[in-house]
């Protein structure tokens, strides 16, 4: 008996795994593989967030979660596909670069945010519990006729065990399944909403639905709709259709220079994802416009060809001299060819450029000018890094360069304690300990660093 209920209770729990990231996707969630995923490939990139963010910032605005403290967060995946967690809007590379407008971004977006402000993840979670229950009792419902039938020798009775088992099972999903459908389209009537109160278009997200009716992306269904986590495309399309029409705002395009941002970050997700093929295959219609010759010059920098790589990122700054992610490109390729100080420039120009005041561009400052080699630098250097984890925490990289900045300083205790907190700030809290554990007999005792690397050794969890 107690070897049963902890199998359903594991069976149970992949399946709250899997529905708590199921129900808010885009795409079509399988509920076996989004539950294998332990770990999201989280990408971590200035430009792309900054253009994310930018999208999701107005319409949290009109859901009234402006003040929510939502995040947006990157996963490197080719699969169209958004959902949400907690506080946080995830959305996969290959949403973007599937997109081809930033309006058809900005309706999945809007979706996401329709579950957030509609509580869907809680009463999933209720729902679940049913489901537990429901799944369990016929379980073992199932499980009693079974073993009864197997002690009197009743073959019928083991097959009726077994189909009891089965029924409960396959009765809670139906109930989840159709229970999500409901929140999906319930989130879609609210993207139109929040569209039209930031002068957006649906129009978008209809184009969104169309595509993915035209990839046929619902065929593993066969044909039944309990199935799926979705409702089908066309069926959605109808359901916002009028609504996204109606609005004075349906004809509204979107403004060129957001166009041109969109299209430089699919270039640089698609040169990073497949090299100069993708990068060609994606710009076809467009071979010598900006984003195409950003993504070539980002596929000639990873295939190794830094000096011609420069060359054709210079040959953008002057075409854009105000754009920051430019001169970080330019900072990164100076950086692989061993110019530190010139990098450090670089980086701080699209540090004064970049609107958003990302923490991860003020960090890069600081760690171009740890790898110069120069040892004037070395302070200002840790000054900028941690300028850039004061905003953002979560940057494991610029915990490696603030340690190797304060170790070539001789401060071995600090240099302890920054490797603490990188571990700490990514959840690694027994690798946290050993190194508090360092910089604490390194540290003078009751300083604010002693006391930092004290918090971190008192965390029970993390």
């Amino acid at each position: 008996m107690r070897n049963l209920l902890s199998s359903l209770a594991g069976r149970m729990a992949a399946l709250a795994v899997a529905a708590s990231v199921g129900i808010t996707a885009v795409g079509v969630p399988s509920f076996a593989a989004a539950a294998s995923r332990d770990n999201l490939p989280i990408v971590r990139d200035a430009e792309i967030e900054s253009l994310v963010t930018g999208y999701a910032r107005p319409l949290l605005k009109a859901a009234g979660l402006s003040r929510a403290g939502i995040e947006t967060v990157l996963v490197n995946s080719p699969d169209f596909n958004a959902f949400v967690l907690g506080r946080r809007i995830f959305v996969n590379t290959g949403a973007l670069t599937m997109t081809e407008t930033p309006n058809q971004l900005t309706g999945i977006i809007a979706h996401e945010i329709g579950h957030l402000a509609g509580g869907h993840q809680q009463r999933l979670r209720d729902r679940l519990e049913g489901a537990k229950v429901m799944a369990i009792a016929a379980a073992l419902l199932g499980a009693g006729v079974a073993i009864g039938g197997t002690a009197a020798g009743a073959r019928g009775a083991v097959g009726a065990g077994a189909g009891i088992f089965s029924a409960g099972g396959s009765a809670a999903q139906r109930s989840i399944l159709s229970y999500v459908r409901g929140e999906e389209s319930t989130a879609d009537r609210s993207a139109i909403n929040y569209l039209a109160k930031t002068g957006q278009s649906g129009r978008g997200l209809l184009e969104t639905f169309e595509n993915l009716e035209r990839s046929n992306m619902f065929s593993g269904a066969g044909g039944r709709n309990y199935l799926s986590s979705h409702p089908a495309p066309r069926d959605r399309i109808s359901a916002i259709e009028e609504a996204a029409r109606s609005s004075t705002h349906f004809d509204q395009a979107d403004p060129p220079a957001l166009v041109e941002a969109h299209n430089l970050a699919r270039a640089k997700i698609a040169a990073y994802a497949g090299g100069m093929n993708d990068v060609r295959r994606m710009f076809a219609k467009d071979p010598r416009g900006l984003p195409a010759l950003y993504g070539d010059a980002i596929a000639t920098f990873l295939a190794g060809s830094t000096a011609s790589a420069l060359q054709k990122m210079d040959g953008l700054i002057a075409a854009r001299p105000s754009n920051p992610w430019f001169h970080e490109m330019r900072g990164e390729i100076l950086l692989e060819s061993g110019r530190g100080s010139e990098a450090a420039a670089a980086f701080s120009r699209a540090a004064n450029l970049d609107p958003s005041k990302s923490g991860l561009i003020r960090a890069e400052v600081g760690q171009a000018m740890v790898l110069s080699g120069s040892q004037s630098d070395l302070k200002q250097a840790v000054e900028m890094i941690q300028a850039g984890l004061q905003s953002d925490p979560m940057n494991g990289q610029a915990y490696r360069y603030l340690a190797m900045a304060y170790g070539r300083l001789g401060d071995i205790g600090r240099a302890e304690l920054a490797t603490a907190e990188g571990h700490w700030n990514i959840g690694s809290l027994s690798e946290a300990k050993v190194f508090a554990a360092r910089a604490q007999a390194k540290l003078k005792p009751g300083t604010p660093a002693w006391r930092r690397a004290q918090d971190i050794l008192a965390t029970k969890s993390r």
